[in-house]
């Protein structure tokens, strides 16, 4: 049997545009302008600045580069790749796969960046976008608490293919070439949980983006990889999970043991891409299942705040060890606090829903949230368990009078189409760069995408003059 390399690299080389099922290309229009939107919200904050501040003091001048986002600025491709991601991780509107990783937060620069170098079609860019995210799920699907326990960060070591793959396909690479941008992505991969539990911060999937570029100008220059970068004895799998036999030390359903060979089967035919999901709350993955939920449940019975007496939530076990049950965030996110997985359980009970605007820098004296959000979760209680899906809490409400209100989270209700994705973005318009005018030119044309002539006409959407 040819090799895991080989056959990713057989199968993206040969997928057309054609090739696609109607909901795969709906999901990639549909996390274009999500990501797009969080670039927009993320170019105004202070680190998205500074990103496209540094890369432009730094990288401007080059006889042909990529643009900035919102800024404009002429840079390295590879420069333009790290500062659009850095200003889509600091906008919080990513997507997000299985919980520790966030697909396009790597994989849309780099996607862009190919894009405006070879002024292709829509077709091939939401081509090129497909390939990316599936070939970066199928390859961290089961493997991410056993990366996330080894110390590297799940996202960032798997982020860098999906970028790598995605720019390769958007490029018309050959299938040597998109092979040896595997094995450079290998060679290139990086990330670490430490710095964060330390009070640093982690470059994360905005350099994953940068070395993808990397690893596919590399490529197209005729650098050549291993035949066995993947699953050999000393490859990326031994390197980065600790055996390529598919032992897992930590799983999300408590599984020891998968298999390489799962990871190229059905390719095609099973699209992992579905599983993407839309993370429309500034705050951890698990945590929007319990605003989304709770308030689905309070809706259906109209269910009060003053009539609740106590809520108890049952979540996959892995969502109370943020990041890893190896390495353990310095706060535990189950106990009542601003910011905590109650505090956004009892939001979806008191408001239905969270401020889109929200960032992550809330005030956690709770002076900006409704009083009886912070009464609230001080009656919810978190119960971790091997049984529950990922994002897929059981939410119990409990009455005063008694009764109780049962409802069971499936995990995909941030999985949704195209045009709930452009209904519920709008509210992030006031804190965007742009316009509300340019906003909805820039939601057409992503639900057109498949019809435009140039898919980097969206990077002049983003545009702002006044930067």
């Amino acid at each position: 049997m040819a090799s895991l390399s080989r056959q990713l690299a057989q199968w993206v080389a040969r997928l057309r545009y054609e090739d696609l099922p109607p909901d795969v290309v709906d999901r990639a229009k549909g996390l274009t302008l999500h990501n797009l939107a969080s670039m927009l919200l993320g170019a105004r904050t202070e680190s998205g600045r500074k990103a496209a501040q540094w890369v432009a003091d730094e990288e401007t001048g080059v006889r042909t580069g990529a643009t900035i986002m919102v800024y404009g600025s002429k840079v390295t491709k590879g420069g333009a790749a790290f500062a659009n991601a850095e200003m889509a991780k600091a906008g919080s509107k990513s997507d997000s796969f299985r919980m520790l990783t966030h697909p396009g937060t790597a994989i849309m620069p780099a996607a862009f960046v190919a894009a405006e170098t070879a002024a292709v079609s829509g077709k091939d860019f939401i081509t090129g976008l497909a390939a990316g995210y599936e070939v970066m799920e199928r390859m961290a699907a089961d493997f991410i608490p056993t990366v996330m326990a080894r110390g590297f960060h799940s996202s960032q070591v798997f982020g860098i293919f999906g970028a790598g793959i995605a720019a390769a396909k958007i490029l018309k690479l050959t299938e040597e070439q998109v092979h040896s941008t595997i094995a450079l992505c290998v060679d290139l991969a990086a990330g670490n949980v430490e710095g964060p539990r330390g009070g640093g911060s982690a470059l994360r999937e905005s350099s994953a983006a940068r070395s993808a570029i990397l690893a596919v100008t590399l490529a197209q220059q005729g650098h050549k990889g291993g035949e066995t970068v993947l699953d050999g004895d000393a490859g990326f799998y031994h390197a980065y999970a600790g055996s390529n036999q598919g032992k897992l030390t930590y799983s999300f359903g408590g599984e020891t043991r998968t298999s390489l060979d799962k990871i190229a089967a059905g390719l095609g035919k099973e699209w992992m891409f579905r599983e993407t999901l839309y993370r429309i709350y500034s705050t951890a993955g698990f945590n929007i299942a319990h605003v989304e939920v709770t308030a689905q449940l309070c809706t259906e019975h109209d269910i009060q705040y003053a009539d609740v007496d106590r809520v108890e939530a049952i979540v996959n076990w892995l969502e109370t060890q943020y990041p890893s049950p190896a390495f353990p965030g310095t706060v535990d996110d189950t106990l009542p606090r601003v910011g905590s997985t109650p505090y956004f359980t009892a939001y979806g009970v008191v408001k239905r829903g969270f401020p889109v605007l929200r960032g992550w820098n809330v005030d956690a004296s709770g002076a900006a949230d409704p009083p009886e959000v912070l009464d609230l979760m001080k009656r919810v209680t978190i119960i971790p368990s091997h049984k529950m899906p990922l994002f897929g809490p059981r939410i119990s409400i409990h009455m005063r009078d008694g009764r109780s209100f049962v409802r069971q989270g499936t995990g995909r209700e941030f999985m949704w189409d195209f045009e709930e994705e452009a209904r519920r973005i709008r509210a992030a318009v006031p804190g965007l760069p742009i316009s509300a005018a340019r906003f909805e030119e820039m939601i057409t044309a992503c639900r057109d995408l498949d019809t435009q002539p140039h898919a980097d006409a969206l990077i002049r959407l983003t545009l702002n003059t006044a930067c």
